[in-house]
């Protein structure tokens, strides 16, 4: 990496400068502890000083070991941060063993993440380039990553161990389903509650129509086709709200009380990138008012209008916009091609839906046209017109939508 003396140099004199301002290192780290996770907060202050500083300081020796080494992949790592110290035995006071696993992981991704701040301002200050701080930090990146992993992993194998479960309401297998979800994993994680490394599976995320998610109803409706670890518990976590987990196969049933986002079916590697995808399709159809189970991909034009809101935005300035100058005719001009376009341009069906004659109809889709410079016979002035109400559905009415002249 790098392959100069200058860059030879400038690494671990950055590493010195950082262990040199160790205490306000580690009484960062500490103070970011104590105010994001109150499972901290409650560990007696000099030992929480103690484990931060230790983990701190093995952490710089990564970073310079990472780059003697030439990449995550040619150093050996162990499971440490703050709280998670196996040079030290229990009985001397470890606190990772004594909260919540996602506390733990939490706790490993600030001290990862001050620390690497320290260390990137330090190398900065010896002008170290762009590409050379790209470089290590991807390293240092994925070693955390594989932390995370290794942290869960250690946590389980006690539990399969020692024949338990945890009590707490965030348990072993759910912290370490959502880990699987959230955060790339290798391939090796999964051995810890599938015992099948190499199975590939299908990530998903579930919402409900109505209401509150309940992952209770989830599992029931989902419970053919979840995966499950070997006691038999199914591999279903909650992320923000939703119901979140591994699954077998594609559901079948209807699910016309969920909307169901899937990704493809992989192995460990991929499955946080594949349950983004799940994510976006539960987004999207949630806008769209849509039930039942979807990729992305299913989901067609609806997910661009859901990802791609700049281009929404141009189309209502275009489409849209001289309706708004229109007050109440503008609205009955805008609603009256929202349904020509949701009854497949039959104008008949559209007119009953808005209680008036089929020529009332056709007057206002034509005054439509005139305002807004419309052709509703052309295909692509259509699939603009569509697309720019599908964006106002999805993402609200855009601030300052009056058309400029360059849009018209």
């Amino acid at each position: 990496m790098g392959g100069t003396e200058e860059v030879s140099t400038r690494v671990p004199a950055a590493v010195a400068a950082v262990r040199e301002d160790l205490g306000a290192v580690v009484a960062e780290v500490t103070g970011r502890l104590r105010a994001e996770l109150p499972s901290y907060a409650r560990v007696p202050p000099d030992l929480l000083t103690l484990r931060v500083t230790r983990a701190v300081d093995r952490g710089m020796g990564v970073v310079a070991r990472l780059y003697r080494a030439g990449g995550a992949d040619a150093l050996p790592v162990t499971a440490y941060g703050p709280g998670v110290d196996p040079a030290v035995p229990a009985t001397a006071g470890a606190i990772g063993d004594t909260v919540p696993v996602g506390d733990v992981l939490h706790a490993h991704r600030i001290g990862v993440d001050v620390v690497w701040s320290r260390f990137a301002a330090e190398m900065t200050a010896r002008q170290a380039t762009s590409e050379e701080l790209l470089e290590i930090g991807e390293q240092v990146w994925s070693w955390a990553g594989a932390m995370t992993v290794r942290i869960v992993r250690r946590r389980a194998l006690r539990d399969v161990r020692d024949g338990t479960r945890p009590a707490s309401t965030e348990g072993r297998l759910e912290a370490y389903v959502r880990l699987l979800l959230t955060t790339p994993a290798d391939p090796s994680a999964v051995r810890v509650f599938t015992g099948e490394p190499g199975v590939p599976r299908m990530p998903f995320r579930a919402r409900a129509v109505s209401g509150a998610t309940e992952p209770t109803e989830v599992v029931r409706a989902l419970r053919p086709w979840l995966a499950v670890d070997p006691a038999g518990e199914p591999m279903v976590t909650a992320v923000d709200g939703d119901a979140a987990g591994l699954l077998t196969g594609r559901p079948s049933a209807l699910c016309r009380n969920l909307v169901v986002g899937l990704g493809a079916a992989v192995t460990a590697p991929d499955l946080a990138e594949e349950f983004t995808a799940a994510s976006r399709a539960v987004q999207t159809a949630v806008a769209f008012g849509m039930a039942g189970v979807f990729t992305r991909d299913e989901l067609g034009l609806r997910a661009a209008v859901a990802q791609t809101p700049v281009l929404g935005e141009r189309l209502v300035r275009q489409r849209l916009a001289p309706l708004y100058e229109r007050g109440d005719d503008g609205v009955q001009l805008e609603e009256a091609v929202a349904a020509y376009l949701e009854h497949g341009l039959r104008l008949e069906a559209a007119a009953r839906t808005l209680f008036v004659h089929p020529n009332t109809l056709r007057n206002r889709l034509r005054r439509f046209e005139e305002v807004s410079g419309t052709s509703l016979r052309d295909p692509a002035d259509l699939a603009e017109v569509w697309w720019a109400l599908a964006h106002q559905r999805v993402h609200g009415r855009p601030a300052a939508v009056a058309p400029s002249p360059r849009d018209r």
